[in-house]
């Protein structure tokens, strides 16, 4: 098991490296002055040349690389001489400082994603600490819904393999993976928020938490969440159904459950002691990806609803250029692939003891 977390931790390092590269390359490309858009327009010669030099803006893309690198590494280095980007108090974060030279002190801290280019020098990092909780809460209760009503379906459809039910599940979860999220969240903001609203009581658009009616304090709604959920989870939840009926139909062909149908066991206890625990694999792989997606995916689903999560964040942070913004909230995302990636694997070894993750 530990040589597996190491080799796997090993992995991860080299993937988020090239992520983190990529990202990069990708943004410091992109026409436009990332001074001039901090400084929006009030800039001038003077101020953007201060700008420059505090961020580093100033040096070759290279010297900028390695700056960022040295923000994100929670081992780091900075400069004694306070003209240097690196220099230790211009930055504002926690550290423990572990040792120091003539010329470099070397500490210890968290990740740092730096600061927003429009929100007033706003960190990074706690940007994404107050959408990423929105999107997580999202995420996981359209993934529940996915898979409870997809495991339900799955099963119906294969002990009633080509009836009428059948058919109509399989037309019902081709429909819904053909569906674009953005059309279907459109769809059922209109329909249920505004059509049938009276009989819902449903809001076109609203976040987990809004302000009353003085403006004075935050307000749970845990009813917002019933329509966004439900349309991120169509996609993954028709994936579910299809993928279940045909992994227990697979399983119901093998002869152990023949063994078990001819003890005299029932079929709810043949698919539940038996045949659901070795047909699962195909639906872990699959909700492990979507999972991982729907944070990514969440995007369009989010800014159609006014969710206040981390896809409204990205679109916000896309119209702006907010590129600090963008680039960590792809690295969270990458480390979220990451993490489920190895999360799976055990899920896979506890499924069927056959895996060694060693191997």
């Amino acid at each position: 098991m530990g040589s597996y977390l190491i080799k796997k931790i090993h992995h991860a390092f080299w993937t988020l490296l090239g992520v983190v590269t990529a990202i990069f390359l990708l943004f410091n490309v992109l026409p436009g002055d990332p001074a001039q858009m901090m400084l929006g327009q009030n800039e001038d010669e003077v101020q953007l040349a201060i700008v420059k030099q505090k961020y580093g803006f100033d040096q070759p893309v290279l010297t900028q690389y390695l700056y960022y690198l040295n923000d994100l590494s929670p081992l780091s280095f900075h400069a004694k001489d306070p003209k240097n980007y690196t220099y230790l108090e211009s930055h504002d974060y926690s550290y423990q400082e572990l040792f120091e030279t003539s010329s470099v002190i070397v500490i210890l801290k968290y990740p740092f994603l730096r600061t927003s280019f429009t929100k007033q020098g706003k960190k990074v990092s706690q940007i994404l600490s107050e959408t990423l909780p929105n999107t997580i809460i999202l995420a996981v209760a359209s993934i529940s819904i996915a898979l409870i009503i997809g495991l339900l379906f799955g099963v119906i459809s294969a002990l009633y393999k080509d009836h009428l039910i059948d058919k109509s599940l399989l037309v019902l979860s081709t429909l819904g993976m053909s569906l674009p999220s953005f059309f279907s969240a459109i769809l059922a903001a209109w329909i249920f928020g505004f059509i049938l609203h009276e009989f819902t009581g449903l809001e076109m658009t609203g976040s987990l938490y809004e302000l009353d009616d003085f403006g004075e304090a935050n307000v749970l709604k845990i009813k917002n969440i019933i329509l966004p959920a439900f349309v991120l989870g169509i996609r993954p939840l028709a994936v579910v159904t299809q993928l279940m009926r045909n992994s227990l139909l697979e399983v119901f062909n093998q002869d152990y459950i023949t063994t078990a149908r001819a003890k005299g066991l029932s079929a709810f206890q043949v698919i539940t002691r038996h045949a659901l625990k070795n047909a699962l694999n195909p639906v872990v792989t699959a909700v492990s990806g979507w999972f991982a997606s729907l944070l990514a995916g969440a995007v369009f689903v989010e800014y159609i609803f006014s969710w206040n999560g981390l896809g409204k964040e990205i679109v916000n942070a896309l119209n702006t250029l907010d590129l600090p913004v963008i680039m960590g909230a792809v690295l969270i995302i990458a480390l979220t692939f990451v993490i489920i990636n190895i999360l799976v694997d055990f899920i896979y070894s506890y499924l069927d003891p056959k895996i060694n993750l060693n191997a």
